[in-house]
């Protein structure tokens, strides 16, 4: 994989020049150590060096995770052409020692590094979903995020609610009010007009009685 392939326009080594020395948008340093990292999903170790990087390499496998599944990716300068199709799928079984056996069979006349790394990254990957299938069935506390700014706007969402209902409830409060009050005022009206109309005529009645007697006693 190493060297110039002139036949198809790339050459890894002028690659990996301009990627090591110039910037690399993948490429994490370590403050203490000098060793570089390499953030590229491809990367088979996860080491920024010329064996491991997936972007000077014309000839490079990795193994990597989808869903709980695995898969060997593997590519080849014969298709730098068409970058969709640069990257070859193949799905590993869930037996480990069939996944291993199908590396191998794939990966048959590739150089012993990039063999040894696909092994020992399919077995990380392998080991970490057994670690997620033991801690899924234990009862274990899922911690959730808050949302600060959310609960406040809440809160104060709440806040003017409550004091647009008690608006209300007071309003309505004071417009019943105010109607038992006409409705006690025309009442007692209505009771004092009758009772004015009862006394008019309960003093003619007398009236007449009073000039009745007199009439008799004057006779």
């Amino acid at each position: 994989s190493s060297g110039i392939n002139a036949e198809y326009g790339q050459n890894d080594e002028i690659i990996w020049q301009n990627i090591n020395l110039n910037f690399c948008s993948y490429k994490v340093k370590g403050k203490q150590q000098k060793q570089s990292f390499c953030k590229n999903e491809n990367n088979v170790t996860g080491l920024c060096n010329r064996q491991s990087c997936p972007l000077a390499n014309s000839r490079y496998a990795t193994i990597r995770e989808e869903k709980g599944v695995c898969y060997l990716y593997m590519k080849c300068v014969e298709r730098a052409h068409t970058p969709k199709e640069m990257w070859e799928k193949i799905k590993l079984p869930r037996n480990y020692e069939k996944a291993l056996a199908l590396i191998d069979k794939n990966l048959i006349y590739w150089p012993n590094f990039t063999v040894h790394k696909c092994k020992q990254r399919y077995t990380k990957i392998v080991q970490y979903l057994i670690r997620m299938r033991k801690l899924r069935k234990k009862n274990v506390k899922k911690l959730v995020s808050r949302d600060l700014k959310m609960e406040k706007r809440g809160l104060r969402r709440e806040h003017t609610e409550i004091s647009t209902t008690s608006i209300r409830t007071y309003s309505r409060r004071w417009s019943r009010r105010r109607r038992m009050r006409t409705r006690n005022l025309s009442s007692w009206r209505t009771s004092m007009r009758v009772t004015l109309r009862i006394s008019r005529t309960l003093s003619w009645r007398w009236n007449e009685r009073v000039l009745e007697e007199l009439g008799k006693r004057s006779k």
